[in-house]
């Protein structure tokens, strides 16, 4: 098993740029011996129920990025429990899993297609489809949305029929998709009307696949992940809501079912960073006796045993303060810094640094 605590960089390298951190595991497979799994040597268990299987090509920082953004989407207020206790029920009696292949068409994905006959999975990953830099960016990286699709898909339009059934004039969201299509199209019309404002193309997509499309692309509006001058250009053929401005005033049907808080969607954007407290305390024994005071308002003191670099970076990795201590006890300034929570890291481990 490996332990990994930040995915893009050794932490005690202390690198002037932005570091995830990710209080997962990669571990072996626990399924090589099934033929559908056997080409699969990486593995993350999310929250207890959901999984990552990755090819032996794909980075670790890969898999743990999928694995942290997996993590975000169910637990979006990261305090390490799933949102929905009954969508977790439901992804761990289905076994709900996302497969990365290293390439559309590969052995271990042909293996998997032949030989897996059970009911969790809805989406895959490819290698070129992530990018730990940039989570859910349009173009970039894919993370966000097979993974979101996953989760509607065995979740939500299970649990919630009447809200978010894909089959037609059946709920709530197939009765806002009639609207933002301008239309009720069992397939892909030659051309949409002109008021729609959701005409995703794609001629293998039949109408439940639009609709499972339709939510995605508003629960995403909604994060804010779309709101930027190039990716509305780039997805405008498909979809032509930007902003969550946008969104609660041309598509208020939809706006008002993702924002439902008897559904708790995932609306804050995943940003690729997941350790909640209950996920890294056991890291943290091995200073946590040798910091005081904790929380500290100007200064808190590390003893250490030996001459060493030591850093301090905010929860997303950015760095603050870098410096070498000596032996015995260091005082750290922290007069220039704002109040929050930050992270104090060595050689020796890491802890969680209050600063009021």
């Amino acid at each position: 098993m490996k332990k990994l605590l930040v995915s893009l960089i050794m932490f005690i390298n202390c690198p002037i740029i932005s570091q995830n951190i990710i209080c997962m595991d990669i571990e072996e497979n626990p399924n090589a011996d099934q033929m559908a799994f056997s080409e699969f040597s990486k593995y993350v268990r999310v929250l207890d129920c959901f999984s990552i299987y990755a090819e032996a090509s794909i980075s670790d920082e890969k898999v743990l990025h999928a694995a942290a953004i997996c993590a975000e989407i169910l637990d979006n207020n990261e305090d390490g429990q799933v949102d929905d206790q009954e969508i977790k029920s439901r992804l761990f009696s289905q076994k709900a899993l996302i497969p990365i292949f290293n390439f559309e068409g590969s052995y271990a994905e042909d293996l998997f297609f032949d030989y897996y006959n059970g009911q969790g999975v809805s989406a895959v990953l490819y290698n070129n489809e992530i990018n730990p830099y940039q989570p859910g960016f349009w173009g970039e990286d894919a993370s966000v949305e097979e993974i979101i699709h996953t989760i509607n898909h065995l979740g939500h339009t299970y649990l919630y029929p009447d809200a978010f059934s894909l089959s037609p004039n059946s709920s709530l969201l197939s009765s806002a998709m009639d609207l933002a299509r301008s239309g009720q199209f069992m397939n892909v019309p030659n051309n949409y009307p002109p008021s729609a404002w959701y005409h995703y193309d794609d001629y293998t997509c039949d109408y439940e696949c639009m609709a499972i499309e339709y939510l995605y692309w508003a629960i995403v509006t909604k994060m804010g992940i779309l709101n930027n001058l190039q990716t509305c250009a780039e997805i405008v053929n498909e979809w032509e809501l930007c902003s969550a401005e946008l969104l609660e005033s041309m598509d208020p049907s939809i706006y008002a079912l993702i924002t439902d808080p008897q559904y708790r969607l995932p609306l804050e954007a995943p940003d690729g960073n997941y350790c909640p407290d209950g996920l890294y305390t056991e890291n943290l024994n091995s200073i946590e006796s040798k910091i005081y005071p904790n929380p500290c308002r100007k200064f808190f003191q590390y003893t250490c045993e030996d001459i060493q670099e030591v850093c301090l970076t905010d929860l997303s990795g950015n760095l603050i303060i870098k410096k070498i201590v000596e032996k015995g006890i260091n005082k750290i300034d922290c007069t220039i810094l704002d109040s929050g929570c930050y992270f104090f890291k060595t050689n020796k481990g890491f802890n969680k640094i209050m600063i009021n």
